[in-house]
């Protein structure tokens, strides 16, 4: 069994399409946290923007974070849209730490106007950070049954989404139940960045990001504003 791993969700207020300030405020939040991983929200790099240019898994404007993992010791989880050798877009997960950068999971249930541009990713990934198995999932994701079903088939011990939810007590009521029911339907660890403030086209977003017990109920939990991070220990 692996030990315990220290988290830290995020909702960081976002500067629509500039990377460099987002990557910076980011890379903030991963020096403070004081946690081995740190989860950002869905395309946290750009905003919710579908016509946001494709980032660069080598892009020297994510130094600041890669520089911050490095001291921190840390792994962080943000989100671009990234574009394949063979002209591909997905929407997706990068996992940046001190020695690089990498794509770690490609969104697969695209939603709305986003499968206009973006191709569906085409599986369930796991990351594995000190022994822990960590299921990815990409906002829309993480609202199907089935994705985290076949996620926690891969023998996860944290099922780790980065979405983004509207504003307002409906959205904010789903964003709890979807978190709720993949912890109790698996007996796994939710963790959950979702968006806080404006992003992109959104102009409100829920925030709530926060941490779920294996038999569902929640650990901690931010609430509505932009910037708030908080922490957890998984064991």
């Amino acid at each position: 069994m692996p030990g315990s791993l220290t988290v830290a969700v995020a909702q960081p207020a976002c500067d629509e399409l500039d990377v460099v300030h987002n990557a910076s405020r980011q890379a903030g939040v991963v020096r403070r946290a004081g946690a081995r991983l740190v989860v950002f929200p869905e395309l946290s790099l750009t905003g919710y923007d579908l016509a946001a240019p494709a980032v660069a898994a080598d892009d020297a404007r994510l130094d600041p974070i890669r520089a911050a993992c490095d001291s921190a010791d840390a792994v962080a989880l943000v989100g671009a849209p990234v574009r394949e050798d063979d002209g591909r877009e997905y929407i997706a997960t990068l996992a940046v730490t001190g020695e690089s950068t990498t794509v770690a999971y490609r969104k697969m249930h695209l939603h709305g106007e986003e499968v206009r541009r973006f191709s569906p990713g085409e599986k369930p990934e796991v990351l594995e950070i000190d022994g822990w198995r960590l299921g990815l999932a990409v906002c829309q994701d993480a609202a199907v049954p089935q994705h985290a079903a076949d996620t926690a088939a891969l023998s996860i011990d944290a099922y780790v989404a980065s979405t983004l939810y509207g504003a307002g007590r409906e959205q904010a009521a789903r964003r709890d139940e979807h978190m709720r029911d993949r912890a109790a339907a698996h007996g796994v660890w939710v963790v959950l960045s979702t968006a806080a403030g404006a992003s992109g086209e959104y102009r409100e977003t829920s925030g709530g990001s926060g941490v779920w017990a294996p038999d569902g109920n929640v650990l901690v939990q931010a609430g509505a504003e932009p910037d708030a991070v908080v922490t957890a220990t998984l064991r």
